[in-house]
């Protein structure tokens, strides 16, 4: 395979060995998940999400205003979905993409080889993100913070590493409060989406895993809720897709 190594994989130094911790207990469960179903993970996004995925992203990417030769922080890359819209439309912009688990990322690195200047990826840990504070003029992440066990905590990490008054942009499943939209919901996702995930990806559990991480998530007024208490200001959220997703954005007070 040509190309791989113009954008290596930075990993991390393992920790050590012992009793695994909660945080690292959901760690190593997201990570064995997520592994198991990276070689489909984009074919089923796009089936189950009916294609607005891609739509969802771009409205995401729009919220972040970068300069032309910026810097953009991609949490919970995946397969980089998020990073490579985000180069071509600001061709300058240095793009880092860090995710939990090495065989998305892998799949991040084959869809940007041809990509000059290649992009970063990185693996790491959302909850302690290895850069330096201020190094980004926005983060975002794209259906991550339903699956970390500390919100605030994911948010606080993305709130150092963005310059003073950059933005953080959070993209998330939101579970439909309203009937009939709950109704309708419930039965889609409990049902048409767990049978596609099994049958693509051959994974049962991750694709019964979904629709529970995502009934159990915070209200939009919750992630807002914790963006502030993280230290981010001028928060505002607005859904989407009938209320089945939203967008909250927070800003880094410039003092």
């Amino acid at each position: 395979m040509t190309g791989v190594a113009q954008s290596p994989i930075e990993h991390p130094s393992m920790p050590p060995a012992g009793a695994a911790t909660p945080d690292q207990h959901q760690e190593a469960v997201m990570r064995g998940m997520f592994s198991r179903i990276a070689a489909r993970y984009d074919t089923i996004n796009r089936i189950i999400s009916l294609g607005q995925d891609q739509r969802l992203r771009r409205e995401a990417l729009r919220r972040a205003p970068l300069p032309a030769a910026g810097r953009l922080l991609d949490v919970a890359s995946g397969t980089g979905d998020v990073a490579l819209r985000a180069r071509r439309k600001y061709p300058g912009l240095h793009v880092v993409g860090v995710d939990l688990t090495w065989a998305m990322l892998r799949g991040a690195q084959i869809k940007s080889t041809a990509v000059r200047p290649p992009l970063a990826w990185t693996v790491g840990d959302g909850l302690a993100l290895p850069f330096p504070d201020a190094a980004f003029d926005a983060v975002i992440s794209a259906f991550m913070m339903r699956n970390v066990p500390d919100v605030r905590r994911a948010f606080a990490e993305q709130a150092r590493v963005v310059r003073p008054g950059g933005r953080v942009i959070c993209l998330e499943m939101s579970w439909p409060r309203r009937f009939p939209m709950s109704a309708l919901f419930n039965l889609y996702f409990n049902g048409w989406v767990p049978f596609i995930g099994r049958l693509i990806s051959g994974d049962a559990g991750a694709y019964t895993y979904l629709p529970r991480s995502v009934k159990r998530f915070l209200r939009p007024e919750g992630v807002a809720q914790q963006m502030e208490a993280a230290g981010l200001r001028c928060i505002t959220w607005d859904t989407h897709m009938l209320g089945t997703a939203v967008i909250v954005v927070g800003e880094r007070p410039a003092s």
